[in-house]
């Protein structure tokens, strides 16, 4: 297993309703950062399909209603030709990917994150458990049977998206399952992030990408098609004003900051994390799944299997022929 691998978190936009001119941004930066030597690249919390902040949302107008067909629109079937595009890209810059979508299952969205290898396979996704607020009224509920935590060369992998990184239970069925490069896209721009960020990093002993969109105004379309506020209606926004102030960081599991955060614009924040180096070092002083655990009086069950909510099964079962004549005789 190699020791170091270079990793990217990406601070961009996405282009609202434009899913295609989404993806060719993303190749864009995927270029960008395989210059810079990056094996592994992290994209945002849904990136490719956007993220609904504003107005348009909040109610059951007609406005509102519209606005979710279009953002429907824009979501990505997994599997499908956009992850098919992705798994190109991952090959052709021959990168880890790790990416925030929305996808789109019958007439419900996700908020997902999808793994590609560097050969170009999909690997799999990881559906967001627990939607936060306002994003219960678009997004739909993951479950365990989404929570994969990948073996790499270059260390274990997988994704905590957003406030998941606050629900404990959940973080430590991942550190249970050995995560040493710990992917946590969020739409959390706010001061206290990277706190939970370093703390996520000390707690785990793992290292810590937390890549998070920069957006201003113009990045979403304009009033009165899209509101960001109810006062649009009435006054012209700033088209360059920020609205999603970033925040991008990469964490060591000693909880020093690599890389970020910055507030400042779109960017690209690398750094170089040594697994087999430093992990051992942290977990020396604190395992909370193994020496600093306590299980004979505190464990955790996970429920792994797919939550439904219809299952169909095949014709009836058939009673024994000695039974029915058990049946009949009685």
């Amino acid at each position: 297993m190699s020791s170091i691998v270079r990793a990217t978190v990406v601070q961009a936009s996405s282009i609202f309703y434009d899913t295609p001119a989404t993806l060719d941004k993303a190749e864009k930066l995927l270029k960008e950062a395989a210059a810079l030597g990056s094996q592994l690249v992290v994209f945002p919390e849904a990136f490719i399909g956007g993220y609904p902040r504003g107005y348009n949302f909040a109610d059951q107008s007609p406005r509102g209603k519209e606005s979710f067909r279009k953002y429907h629109a824009s979501a990505i079937n997994v599997p499908g030709p956009e992850v098919d595009r992705l798994a190109t890209m991952a090959a052709k810059y021959k990168v880890y990917l790790v990416t925030g979508v929305v996808e789109r299952d019958g007439y419900t969205l996700y908020c997902t994150v999808l793994f590609f290898d560097p050969e170009g396979n999909y690997l799999g996704k990881h559906r967001k458990l627990m939607p936060t607020y306002w994003e219960r009224l678009f997004w739909g509920f993951g479950d365990c049977s989404t929570t994969p935590v990948y073996d790499t060369p270059y260390g274990k992998l997988g994704s905590v998206i957003c406030w998941e990184n606050r629900m404990p239970l959940f973080r430590t069925s991942m550190y249970g399952k050995g995560i040493e490069i710990y992917c946590a896209p969020t739409a959390d721009s706010g001061d206290t992030w990277v706190s939970t960020m370093t703390h996520v990093a000390i707690e785990g002993g793992c290292y810590v990408l937390s890549p998070i969109q920069f957006c201003r105004r113009k990045d979403y379309p304009p009033p009165p098609e899209y509101l960001y506020s109810p006062s649009e209606e009435y006054v012209a926004p700033d088209s360059d004003s920020i609205v999603w102030a970033g925040g991008s960081v990469i964490i060591s599991p000693h909880g020093e900051v690599l890389a970020g955060p910055n507030y400042e614009g779109e960017g690209l924040f690398t750094a170089d994390l040594d697994v087999r180096g430093e992990i051992p070092k942290a977990k020396f002083m604190f395992d909370v799944v193994g020496h600093y655990s306590r299980a004979d009086v505190l464990n955790l069950t996970v429920n792994k299997h797919p939550l439904v909510p219809v299952t169909f099964t095949d014709s009836p079962s058939k009673i024994e022929d000695e039974k029915m004549d058990e049946c009949k005789d009685i």
